[in-house]
């Protein structure tokens, strides 16, 4: 009985030592070259605990850390640029964060001897090598505004865990954790088919098995990544799709994927997929984002509307998704997997799930990007209602 009571004592004084102990730490900064100008989706974190984030187009960065990282080192690596190393503790003593890269110059006419298929031809056949293709789970932040007449009518953010097996292979399985949207101002309202990460996977030509002799390739420029040097090497499809592959010279990673499509008349498509290593040194998503336009045929009722208000209704309305893609973890203990089931064939605006206010103030949100704020400035000016307020009264 003493010993239950002493082991109780114990527990009560030093659990929240413990507790403090592993407080989370907030890290942010701009990652910045030797010139000023912003680094975007550069890699940024403890490597050898898979800790950290990319930054935004604008070379921002925002995440967090327990104490039991202060004596861990920062590692900030982009295409183009040496690798940078900080103690954590420096970082977090900084006044002012700027991370100054220090570009790297290559040349490797004198070094690439082989055709740019070639490399090409290495890099996928590699690619379940390079890749972290066993099970893993990643945490997700996932955002679409859908526009229409040109505008941004409506933002869903969905915080979602998936089971993935890297670019050589499909995803297992998602599950929605949260979900939050804005107040929706949408007069066509198209859906999609099937849950938009599913469409992230299937248009990525790495997935899908990309049959690389039905381009033409060049190469069109170099860079170097994690002190490696990177061929840049795009395939074309006249009239219907352009590849760009940031390929390591000696590895045969792909590092970055860059797509433009126009499958049929009047749609278009343009990606953007960034990976980085984890501390096996093997890759995985990072950065996703990408743009789908087409077109819709008015629906009869908002036909009649824009009659009775005196306007010539057109045929069909431009419209469009744009999504942003954050990977805010990876996991790869599948002990500690997290991740549920949710049907895929269903829009993502179908999907039931509470709103969790104190999820959303508590989650470690990325820095707003010039993207964002490009959406968020249309969807706000429609009405003049803040997106904040949207947030509140919409979701509530």
């Amino acid at each position: 009985m003493n010993g239950c009571f002493l082991t109780f004592v114990f527990l009560f004084i030093f659990m929240p030592l413990t507790l403090h102990a592993q407080k989370n730490i907030s890290l942010s900064g701009k990652v910045i070259d030797d010139k000023g100008q912003e680094v975007p989706y550069a890699a940024i974190g403890i490597v050898s605990k898979n800790i950290g984030t990319t930054s935004t187009e604008d070379g921002t960065f925002y995440f967090q850390i327990s104490t039991a990282e202060l004596k861990d080192t920062l590692s900030f690596s982009s295409l183009g640029f040496f690798t940078h190393k900080l103690p954590v503790l420096k970082l977090i003593q900084s006044e002012e964060v700027a991370i100054v890269l220090e570009e790297k110059t290559t040349s490797l006419s004198e070094v690439v001897v082989n055709s740019s298929s070639f490399y090409v031809g290495q890099a996928l056949k590699k690619l379940k090598v390079n890749t972290l293709n066993k099970n893993h789970e990643l945490d997700l932040l996932y955002r679409r505004w859908s526009v229409e007449d040109n505008i941004c009518r409506f933002l869903i953010e969905q915080n979602i865990k998936a089971i993935d097996r890297g670019p050589s292979s499909y995803l297992n399985k998602f599950s929605i954790e949260n979900t939050r949207t804005s107040a929706d101002y949408r007069f066509v309202k198209n859906e999609q088919k099937l849950h938009a990460l599913k469409y992230m996977e299937y248009n990525n030509p790495l997935r899908n098995g990309l049959n690389f002799r039905s381009y033409k390739w060049e190469t069109i420029g170099d860079s170097s990544y994690d002190d490696e040097d990177v061929i840049i090497v795009e395939g074309v499809i006249s009239g219907e799709e352009t590849i760009t592959l940031y390929i390591g010279l000696d590895s045969y990673k792909i590092y970055r994927l860059e797509m433009d499509k126009k499958p049929k008349i009047g749609k278009s498509l343009t990606a953007t997929y960034i990976y980085k290593n984890n501390k096996a040194n093997k890759l995985y998503l990072s950065y996703h984002q990408r743009e789908w336009k087409g077109a819709s045929k008015l629906s009869e009722n908002v036909r009649r509307a824009m009659i009775s208000a005196s306007k010539t209704p057109p045929v069909y309305i431009p419209i469009a998704y744009r999504h942003e893609v954050y990977v805010l973890d990876l996991v790869e203990d599948k002990s500690l997997f997290q991740t549920g089931e949710s049907v895929s064939n269903l829009d993502m605006s179908n999907y039931e799930s509470d709103y969790d206010y104190l999820f959303w103030k508590s989650l470690s949100m990325p820095p707003e990007t010039k993207f964002y704020r490009k959406n968020i400035e249309e969807l706000e000016g429609i009405y003049g209602v803040s997106l904040e307020h949207q947030f509140k009264y919409t979701n509530y």
